[in-house]
């Protein structure tokens, strides 16, 4: 993920909906940056926040942020009562913050100036305009219209497309045989062609066994996973509802490489919905909670030292 450069508060504004992956309302975000830490980390809560605030700073002075900005969606009285919470939670944690804004209608208020430095009719702000939003855009960020815009980016398809999954996921129970890491790695590398159901329905199935999952797994491209985003939500939205925990955690991986966490929450999601105790969902989650940077969950393993790996587990467990 190409890193967006906040340099003022018009700045943050723009960067907010693609460090989300949507446009927030009703929100408190807090950004995350400088210090030990590398990059930024953008933590969201439904207002009003004021419970969450300790907890908030605590994660953030935890991966090693030194300053932060936070940035309130929604009316005066409860922005400003939120945002005031958080402010003095991150300040005692050492991770003060430089600015804090209240964004609503095309404009947006400074919580910090006390002086003549913002009008009292705000600051009217235009992202489309912005320079770090074309900037987000060409890197391939996206920003949907709200969260439940993202959360049907990743919701079965129905009508026609579902009963052609059910049909080709019939099919596929019944001749399947174990192993097929062959089949996974061909689609994989396959570009240019879309699988068809019958072989989305195999990956579904093949994907059960957690050494493919794996291997599957070690071969997103943490560099560059925007192909690997796209081919997991795919596979996600068209498996049927049994096989949906792997390629729902595979594209959270995915998501979360890119620093794209609202889209790697909302597949979480269907993953724990699918099965609440899946082992790779529950540990991004557990990940992801912990406000842990993208930069510090790289795998940085090879087929052979996973080859490697199961050769042990099994050695061991015989």
């Amino acid at each position: 993920m190409t890193p967006l450069v906040i340099r003022s508060a018009q700045d943050a504004i723009a960067a907010v909906p693609y460090l989300l992956g949507f446009h927030p309302s009703r929100s408190l975000v807090v950004i995350g940056f400088e210090g030990r830490a590398h990059g930024t980390c953008a933590v969201r809560l439904d207002l009003p926040s004021c419970d969450a605030a300790g907890r908030v700073a605590a994660l953030l002075a935890g991966n090693g942020f030194a300053r932060s900005l936070v940035l309130g969606y929604g009316p005066p009285d409860e922005v400003g009562e939120s945002a005031a919470a958080m402010q003095a939670a991150l300040s005692s944690a050492g991770v003060p913050a430089a600015e804090a804004i209240r964004v609503a209608d095309g404009r947006w208020w400074s919580l910090t100036c006390d002086d003549d430095c913002c009008p009292p009719e705000g600051t009217p702000y235009d992202v489309s305009a912005s320079v770090l939003a074309a900037q987000a855009t060409y890197a391939g960020h996206v920003a949907l219209a709200d969260r439940s815009e993202l959360v049907r980016s990743v919701q079965p398809l129905d009508g026609p497309a579902r009963t052609a999954m059910r049909e080709a996921t019939a099919r596929a129970e019944k001749r399947h045989t174990a192993g097929d890491l062959a089949f996974v790695l061909t689609l994989l590398t396959r570009t240019g062609t879309a699988p068809t159901d019958d072989e989305v329905a195999r990956l579904g199935i093949v994907l059960t066994d957690l050494r493919i999952r794996d291997e599957a797994w070690i071969r997103i491209d943490e560099d560059a996973p925007a192909a690997d985003i796209a081919f997991w939500r795919d596979v996600l939205r068209r498996v049927e509802e049994p096989y949906v925990p792997a390629p729902a955690s595979l594209l959270a991986f995915a998501a979360y490489s890119a620093g794209d966490g609202g889209l790697a929450n909302v597949a979480l999601e269907r993953a724990l919905d699918a099965d609440p105790a899946y082992s790779m969902a529950v540990l991004l989650r557990e990940v992801i909670n912990a406000g842990i940077p993208p930069s510090k969950v790289r795998l940085h393993m090879t087929p052979d030292q996973l080859a490697a790996a199961y050769y042990d587990q099994h050695r061991e467990a015989g």
